[in-house]
């Protein structure tokens, strides 16, 4: 090799040390920083969906939890929560909490946060991350679409709950309850109601805050406490029997009895005036799938919706009650399956496994049928159904009325929060936002399904999500239309 190919090499190696330090000392001096671009080409994520989502994002953690609060996503993970802007997916704040839930609807929501075993919480702005309202003093959290319940306790017997509105600055109403502090911490303790239809890979929450029921059950000491959301009075301090289990539904206190007879169980269901303790309605034979197969004990709640409860009739065929009057709002046909279910619509699967329907209450014909794979998950929220399937894995949104196909990805992803708008699905780390057809910017009015109205009537035009009256108005005192039987 020629003396001057050796220097000619040595003077290229003399060039990238000096490129090397320049890069060096404009990072250092704050004038030029090429790394965060070099780091983010090198770290990018495969798309998780095709066609692929409006933005994707990777986060510090697995999500607890995804909300979809106005204009923001809020992202609660294991040691802090974060909102990111619903339009890009850009980060807007973040704070340290080891808890988070969402309350209020659109705009108007708020993030409540706080930290296990410490007293308080505080009330952001989705948007912003400030700080609307700060206690110090209370030991656990509801969420709600309209409205948050706190709860606080001088001495361990010495408890009370208290209303808010969801950027309000004074309580409603505030109750007092023995024991709470107890049993209760955190954000959303369970109370005694009815359990929601799960699908494979769609979070249980994913319509997010539901409206406060007209009535709440509290499990405090072996005992049932059941508080008049409207008035803030404590109606009803029952002890249920060996064979019961009571349940606080659609603005009644539901008694489940199940006794152990001839090898089996046998289920009465009835519904009383949660005030009086009257019978209003009783229906027997009906298996609301409460009990297990040891000795009949009833330990879980029943499924369904704010105002219904899913069971088995004696037939084997799945049913709906409506748990104000007792009707049978939905029985199915031999081998029909009930996929998911709200107060007004219901997705069933046909007994050949081939196909969903999409009904509503009080409708004899489906609205819509679409085909579908045997494993099919579903669940309805207020602006989407969604479907979920495997092989292929895919994720599918409608419009819960007509079935239009709102989106239709191809996907392992899970479906953790819908929004009026579009949909929030995320697979480990990664989350992404996908925009229903035809859906515009922002985040538009509420949609059409949710907490108001008697399940059967008005199949035209859905409720109004932010409304809280129950299904016959039962919380709403200033109206007396309400039924009593």
């Amino acid at each position: 090799m020629s003396v001057v190919a050796q220097q000619g090499g040595r003077c290229v190696i003399c060039y990238v040390i000096l490129a090397l330090i320049a890069v060096l000392v404009l990072t250092v001096t704050g004038v030029w920083n090429p790394w965060p671009g070099v780091w983010d080409a090198v770290n990018r994520s495969q798309p998780i969906s095709e066609p692929d989502v409006t933005w994707q994002r990777r986060i510090g953690g697995t999500p607890q939890s995804v909300t979809v609060a106005g204009d923001a996503v809020v992202v609660e993970q294991r040691t802090r929560v974060e909102g990111l802007s619903l339009a890009t997916g850009a980060p807007l704040w973040e704070r340290k909490a080891d808890w988070a839930a969402v309350a209020g609807d659109g705009r108007d929501a708020v993030v409540a946060v706080g930290k296990l075993l410490v007293k308080g919480y505080e009330l952001l702005d989705p948007a912003t991350g400030a700080v609307r309202r700060r206690d110090n003093e209370a030991v656990a959290v509801w969420t709600y679409r309209n409205m948050v319940l706190d709860a606080r306790c001088a001495q361990a017997t010495d408890c009370t709950v208290s209303a808010w509105d969801v950027r309000g600055s004074r309580p409603l109403w505030t109750a007092f309850l023995p024991g709470v502090e107890s049993g209760f911490f955190a954000d959303n303790p369970e109370l005694l109601g009815t359990r929601r239809l799960t699908g494979l890979r769609i979070d249980p929450d994913v319509a997010g805050p539901e409206a406060m029921p007209a009535l709440l059950g509290f499990p405090i000491d072996g005992r049932v406490h059941v508080l008049d959301t409207a008035t803030g009075r404590v109606v009803r301090d029952v002890e249920p029997g060996r064979e019961e289990r009571l349940v606080t539904v659609g603005g009644r206190l539901l008694r489940i009895e199940a006794k152990s007879e001839d090898g089996g169980c046998y289920f009465t269901l009835s519904g009383r005036d949660a005030t009086t303790g009257r019978e209003v309605w009783r229906r027997a034979g009906i298996n609301l799938r409460t009990a297990d197969s040891a000795g009949c004990v009833q330990r879980e709640d029943p499924q369904g919706a704010r105002n219904v409860v899913v069971g088995v009739a004696p037939d084997a065929r799945e049913t709906v009650v409506d748990a104000y009057d007792g009707r049978l709002l939905w029985v199915g046909a031999d081998g029909e399956k009930l996929v998911a279910v709200d107060d007004r619509r219901l997705l069933v699967r046909s007994a050949d496994k081939r196909s969903i329907a999409g009904r509503e209450f009080g409708v004899d014909r489906p609205r819509w049928t679409r085909r579908s794979a045997e494993k099919t998950a579903g669940a309805l929220t207020p602006y989407a159904a969604v479907l979920t399937e495997d092989k292929p894995s895919r994720v599918v949104a409608l419009d819960p009325r007509t079935g239009r196909e709102l989106a239709n990805l191809r996907t392992s992803a899970n479906v953790l929060a819908v929004g009026p708008a579009g949909m929030v699905i995320g697979e480990g780390r990664e989350i992404g936002y996908v925009r229903f057809a035809g859906a515009t910017g922002g985040a538009p009015p509420a949609g059409d399904e949710g907490a108001g109205g008697n399940p059967g009537d008005a199949p035209e035009r859905g409720p109004d999500p932010n409304a809280s009256c129950g299904p016959k108005g039962e919380s709403c005192p200033e109206s007396d239309g309400g039924k009593d039987g």
